[in-house]
């Protein structure tokens, strides 16, 4: 009788890293920043003194209460904290917080945007396949999410430090966990739309991500999650394990393998 030996394990130390990396979303994302809570809110090129970061905060929190209600704001409040949000970085361009504020309450308003448009046209005035969650990538949302790409992009720029060896706050970490997170998933958005609607010439969204592949805005949202996670977004760490490019090839790779044994 033939005797069946174990095989070892073949992989190399360098090899069983890479997979770790690849399919653990524990293995590395937050061990490369160091969170110091004693340091300052915001590092020194945001240059806003201690004394306006009290009132900075006072007036966010103000206005922010305006757009958190059990029920969905209306327009009138919403675009009343627009205006007022928008004084505030008109006041004090380098504060970070200000822009990712602004961010989720234009994408408030362009789900209000949605609704309004469906009870006044309800025979899908959008000439093709769209849900609340995609109105943001309808044509006439264009501006609006150009301005929300723009606005995470900069709290992103304005928060992150000049070298990734600098201690952060946990006030920097938290809005760059958050700031990521937001963008990789709007990214994860337009691909899905990107995919869905493919040939539709009415398709809206940012000019700066219009003619990206699917792929391409997916791995763009793969490297917004690890950013995420990095910081600390626990959600960010497994989305960045689901639409890692490497990752996703290496389960095909498995996954083909297991269905020719099955065949077999």
């Amino acid at each position: 009788m033939t005797t069946i030996q174990p095989a070892r394990p073949c992989l190399t130390s360098n090899d069983a890293a890479v997979l770790q990396a690849l399919f653990d979303a524990e293995s590395s994302p937050s061990s490369g920043i160091t969170v110091d809570p004693l340091l300052p809110s915001w590092p020194t090129k945001v240059n806003v003194s201690c004394t306006d970061l009290e009132t900075l905060k006072r007036r966010e929190t103000d206005i922010v209460r305006k757009l958190q209600t059990n029920e969905t704001p209306s327009r009138e409040n919403v675009q009343s904290a627009l205006d007022e949000l928008d004084s505030l970085v008109s006041s004090y361009p380098t504060y970070p917080s200000a822009y990712t504020n602004r961010a989720q309450a234009l994408r408030i308003l362009v789900d209000i945007q949605y609704n309004e448009r469906l009870q006044n046209t309800p025979n899908n005035p959008y000439g093709f396949e769209i849900n609340a969650d995609d109105a943001l990538f309808a044509p006439e949302a264009a501006s609006l999410s150009s301005q929300i790409f723009a606005d995470l992009g900069q709290a992103i720029s304005l928060a992150t430090p000049d070298s990734p060896a600098d201690p952060l706050s946990s006030v920097q970490a938290r809005l760059l966990s958050d700031a990521h997170t937001h963008r990789g998933y709007l990214l994860l958005k337009a691909a899905r739309v990107t995919k869905d609607q493919s040939g539709q010439e009415n398709v809206g969204g940012p000019e700066s991500l219009r003619g990206l592949s699917a792929d391409r805005l997916e791995e763009m949202a793969s490297h917004d999650f690890f950013l995420g996670g990095r910081y600390g977004n626990k959600v960010a760490q497994q989305l960045a394990v689901q639409t890692n490019p490497y990752a996703k090839m290496c389960g095909a790779i498995v996954k083909e393998a297991m269905r020719k044994e099955v065949q077999g």
